[in-house]
């Protein structure tokens, strides 16, 4: 099973969110969850309606999301690099040079 099989995006739920299907429980919550340290275990106990591949999935969907290529905002190393040349590996950068 795919982790996009966990998740339903429905205008009639929760406003069109992204939830872990057969649950009201939004996508964006769990990762926030995660992003602030809750285990697996926490987060299970604080959504009774969710099971332990529900948690999987949104994990592995971070992880797939983690290895596309997003727009920066601010190029991490050029705020420390003084000569500014890593700019010329990043799409976007706080320079907006390629």
């Amino acid at each position: 099973m795919s982790y996009r099989d966990h998740f339903v995006r429905d205008p009639r739920i929760c406003g069109g969110e992204t939830v872990i299907k057969g649950t009201r429980v939004t996508l964006r919550t769990l990762l926030a969850s995660l992003a602030e340290g809750a285990t697996v275990e926490e987060i299970l106990g604080d959504f009774p309606s969710l099971d332990r591949q529900d948690v999987q999935a949104v994990i592995a969907f971070a992880a797939v999301s983690a290895e596309e290529k997003l727009p920066i905002s601010n190029c991490v190393l050029c705020v420390s690099v003084v000569n500014r040349s890593c700019c010329r590996s990043f799409l976007w950068c706080i320079r907006g040079t390629e």
